[in-house]
Order: C-alpha cells, then structure tokens, then sequence
C-alpha cells in the first residue's frame, strides 16, 4: 500500500512539472509495411520526448501478416503504453487488425464497432496445400494465444478467432474479457483509464491521460506517396498507365516520356502489389497479357494478340486477390480498365499502319514524283524551283523551256533528273 501510495505522489508531481503528452496514430485500411513503419516511428517519437501514451485508432479490414507481426513486436516490447481503439462506430478491427489490438497495453472500443475475424489467407488451393494451410493456422493460434496471454486476454476467444474466424462486437469482446472497456469517443477513452496502473518492464506506471494534449506524428512524404500507391485500385491504375507507357514507346520508339513514364508507373505498381496479398496466378496471367499486347504493337496481327491480351487481362484482375474478399478491385473498374486498354492499344496499332503506308517525304523516296517548275532552260541543264527550294536539274531528253512544269524521275547527287508535264 505504502508503495503504490509513493508511486502515485511520484507520478503526481512529474506531471505538475512537466507536459501531459500522448501521441495519436491512425491505421486505417490494409496493413502493410507503411503501417509498421507508422508504429514504429510513433513510439520511438513518444519515447524520445517523453509521452505519457500512445493512442492508436484502429479501422482496418486486415492486411499482411508478416507486416503484422513486426508491428505488434514494437507494441509489446515498446516502454510507452500503447492503447488501442477501435473507432468511430462503424469501425472494424478485422483479421490482422485483431492481432495488433489485442497486443496493446490497454484495448477500448467504440458503440457499433466489431473485432476478431483473424483466419489467415492462404493464395492457393488443392490437397497438398491444405497441410500447409494447417501448419499456418496453428502457427497463427500460438502467436494470437501469446499476444492474448501476454497482455492478460481471453485466450479461448483469440483462438476462435483464427480458427473459426469468429468476430465479436464491442458489448460481446468486453464480456468475453477480449478488450478493457467501451468509450463512445476520445475523450471518453482518456477520462476512463485516468489513474490506471499498468506494469511494464517491470516498472508500475500510472496512466495520466485527462486533459492530455495529443500530437499527430508528421506522416513523411515518401510515407503518403507508398500509402497511397499501396491501395489496390491505384495500383491496379498505375499498372495499367506502366502497360500502355511500354506499349507506346515499343511501338514509336524514340518518344521517350511514354517509356519513363510508364516505367516508373510500373515500379510504383509492382511496389504497392508487393505489399498487397495477390495471387500469383492472376499477377502471372497479367504479365502474360502485357506479352500480348507488346506483341500486338510490334507485329501487328489484327485481332489475334489483342484479343488474347485483354482475355487474359481480364481472367488476371479477377483473380488477382481472389483470396482476399476485402481488399479487391471492383469488377466495374476491370472492365472499364479491359476496354480501355484495348482501345488505345487499337488506336496505337492503325496510327503506326497509317504510317507506314503514307507516301515518304524525306529523302530520295521524298522527292521522286514531285512537280516543280523551270526557272531557266534546261539545255539539257538548268535550274528548276521545287519544295519551295530552288535545285539544279537536267532533263532526261530534249530540252525544256523556262516556266514548263516538270517531274522529278530522279536523283544523282544532288542533280534531278526530270521530264516535262505536257498533258497538265
């Protein structure tokens, strides 16, 4: 008693002399290595200035779980109390987002929110791969089981979790002894843990959360761009500017901004897909489909190649996160991406046909057939005015008198060779 007295006069008076600061962070959508980095960083930033706690808003559907298990490294093994919660109402904490919930020091959730649903996705199928989905999932139990046991959790509730991908809402989690408490909003949260004891490290430290001050970490710019292009759809978006970039520069080469443009999209694209659950049929289908295309622009089949192309395309964005329900492109944007991108490849193939059979005007092949007009006689040479340039010709018979229109046959040097026009 004497102790727990001491601690609270201790923590009392550094909180008289200094700030009452906790750090925010939101994770909203897939979880992938930008969200470890955010966790990360927040709790190195709240630790270096000396934060009272760390408050993390959860509304995720899920995402990676290697990235999960980074992050939820940093939370238990972080000395700033983490605390979690899952909001506004409405909010999810979903498949990895549970993970990372329950290994906060202190688990709240909003009126109308729900967690659990943590069954790992598997990105095949078949006989031989359910013994490895097996080995998954009980991999999966022991570490949801650790993180629930660790922070003194519903260890049965956590298990069902993965394996029967149960999900709770805010009333059934607290019965079930999954979170801490309810709070309707932020306010609500810091008021209800004010003065809770928690240990870590050993170490008993008194949550002073009322009338803290919260500070959002500054969001690098780097960290906003791969954010960004780590959301399905834009990566999907930029694939398909990366694959019409390619196209053009094969098909014109010499261009030079389709090519840079559509590389860079392409790498911005691969980036954010790797971060992201694909299947790795439906990323191989789409590769083979961009083979088609380039095929089609360079040889061009009318019809075969592209045909096959936008076949294959489409077969490739369906099943591209056929596993993961959540996290998908929306057959809408496909087709409109499919018709798109076999238009302007069309577009791309008649213009290069249309240039290729236009007359030459450069050059020999340029000039051989052209009109012109005699300035002086030609005896059998002289000088004629063609092109809008004046030349030194020679006839190819005769002679010719000044102002007669004449027509190249031609070329020696830079001597025309021409004849005269008499039935013009």
């Amino acid at each position: 008693m004497k102790k727990i007295l001491l601690i609270f006069l201790i923590f009392t008076l550094r909180n008289i002399l200094s700030d009452n600061v906790g750090y925010i962070l939101n994770i909203e959508g897939a979880i992938g290595p930008i969200t470890y980095y955010q966790v990360k960083n927040v709790i190195s930033t709240a630790k270096a200035q000396n934060a009272n706690f760390i408050l993390i808003i959860l509304d995720t559907p899920g995402g990676l779980l290697t990235s999960t298990r980074k992050t939820v490294q940093e939370i238990l093994s972080s000395d700033v109390p983490v605390i979690g919660f899952v909001y506004p109402s409405g909010a999810q904490c979903a498949s990895a987002g549970t993970f990372i919930a329950l290994s906060c020091h202190i688990l709240a959730m909003a009126p109308a929110t729900n967690i659990g649903a943590a069954h790992p996705v598997t990105l095949t199928g078949g006989e031989t791969q359910e013994k490895i989905e097996e080995k998954i999932v009980n991999d999966t139990v022991s570490f949801i089981k650790t993180i629930a046991r660790h922070r003194g959790r519903n260890e049965k509730w956590a298990e069902k979790a993965v394996r029967e991908s149960i999900s709770s809402t805010e009333e059934e989690a607290l019965k079930e002894g999954v979170i801490d408490l309810k709070a309707k909003d932020i306010n609500e949260l810091l008021e209800k843990i004010e003065g809770r004891i928690l240990e870590i490290e050993g170490k008993k430290i008194i949550l002073n959360t009322k009338n803290a001050k919260l500070k959002e970490t500054k969001v690098e710019l780097k960290d906003r761009i791969l954010k960004f292009v780590s959301d399905p759809n834009i990566a999907y978006i930029l694939l398909i500017i990366g694959i019409w970039g390619i196209i053009l520069e094969f098909s014109h080469p010499g261009f030079g901004i389709p090519g840079i443009v559509g590389t860079i999209a392409l790498i911005l694209a691969f980036f954010g897909l790797h971060t992201l659950p694909i299947n790795l049929a439906g990323l191989i289908l789409l590769i083979l489909s961009f083979i088609f295309f380039a095929l089609e622009a360079i040889t061009p089949t009318f019809g075969i190649f592209i045909i096959s192309g936008i076949i294959t395309f489409i077969l490739g964005s369906l099943m591209l996160f056929r596993k993961m329900p959540e996290i998908k492109i929306p057959i809408f944007n496909i087709l409109i991406a499919s018709i798109l991108t076999g238009f302007f490849l069309w577009m791309v193939i008649l213009f290069t046909w249309k240039t290729k059979k236009r007359k030459v005007t450069t050059g020999k092949e340029g000039i051989i057939g052209e009109k012109g007009r005699t300035i002086t006689d030609l005896n059998p040479e002289g000088l004629i005015f063609i092109h809008g340039e004046y030349w030194k010709a020679k006839t190819i018979s005769g002679s010719i008198q000044k102002d007669k229109k004449v027509r190249v046959v031609d070329i020696e040097g830079l001597m025309l060779i021409v004849e005269e026009i008499k039935d013009e």
